[in-house]
């Protein structure tokens, strides 16, 4: 049970490990990109690929869907980003329980979004869990974990790539260890969450340390980036750098550094942002030097305002 990019590694090293996957649950084909066509997610099409049946229920709380799960006699439930709250009949229905792998070193990061929110905060490392799941949000006992450093100027789709993959290994290990392995119970007062994600988290507050800032811009990628706006236009950073401050009473905000490729924010703290990449409102990513060129940009301008 998986639907984005991350879930496929996984699916696909229970293919290769010679289990026998009796189905995909997905998300229901939707309409995106220009024109609003309908696509496959990743995980339907490396499934059709290899002769899986695929579901894609609408809805899963109903009789109909939780008959339709049970009927495949599965031994085991393996969920990887799925997008789904399961039901207790789901979790009751395969014969050895079903088996969440969660992009965190559970009970740190619980929640929709750890991977973004570890990058975030400043995490120094993160890592993959395998759980068996229980009826809350990520509290079930622990299986096995693995461990990573994240890099210093990683991104969010980065790390994610690189955590599917050591996903896809832990939970092969988990399956063929799964007889002897002792599920190990979460501390619950060591947990942290990791929310869904809004749109509003991306919008850039200057009085912000350029460094809290630059985790924003690598953490909020590919959703919803971060952002501010410049002569009321809208503009997503997608690379930038800390820097100190060479005007330290320069306005959160204000450009205190406009030359070549060279454009320095404000930002709280003392601190200053260099931006190497952004994209216009409407236009392609572009190098800084294009956007000072192109926006006549000079010192004491200033992103952010109404």
């Amino acid at each position: 049970m998986g639907t984005p990019r991350a879930a496929v590694p996984t699916l696909r090293q229970c293919v290769a490990d010679g289990h026998e996957v009796v189905a995909v649950w997905t998300q229901p084909d939707r309409p995106a990109g220009r024109g609003n066509k309908v696509s496959f997610c990743p995980v339907k099409e490396f499934a059709l690929s290899h002769g899986i049946e695929v579901f894609q229920p609408a809805r899963i709380k109903n009789e109909e869907a939780k008959q339709l799960f049970a009927s495949h006699g599965a031994d085991v439930a393996v969920v990887v980003a799925y997008g789904r709250i399961l039901p207790d009949e789901f979790l009751r229905a395969p014969r050895r329980g079903c088996i969440n792998v969660h992009f965190s070193l559970l009970p740190l990061y619980r929640g929709a979004a750890p991977t973004n929110w570890a990058i975030v905060n400043g995490e120094r490392e993160t890592g993959v869990t395998t759980m068996f799941i229980e009826p809350a949000l990520d509290t079930g006992p622990i299986l096995l974990q693995s461990r990573t450093e994240i890099g210093e100027t990683e991104t969010a789709p980065e790390l994610m790539e690189r955590l599917a993959g050591i996903g896809a290994s832990l939970l092969g290990e988990t399956l063929a260890r799964l007889d002897d392995l002792t599920p190990r119970p979460q501390r619950n007062r060591d947990a942290t969450f990791a929310p869904m994600l809004e749109k509003e988290d991306g919008l850039i507050d200057w009085s912000r340390s350029a460094v809290e800032i630059e985790r924003r811009v690598r953490g909020f990628q590919p959703w919803p980036n971060a952002y501010t706006t410049f002569n009321s236009k809208g503009l997503t950073i997608w690379r930038a750098q800390p820097s100190e401050a060479p005007n330290p009473n320069a306005t959160p905000g204000e450009v205190i550094v406009a030359q070549g490729d060279d454009l320095l924010v404000s930002c709280g703290e003392e601190t200053a942002l260099r931006l190497i990449e952004v994209q216009p409102e409407a236009r392609k990513r572009i190098p800084v030097r294009d956007f000072i060129n192109g926006m006549r940009l000079k010192v004491g301008d200033s992103f952010g305002e109404s």
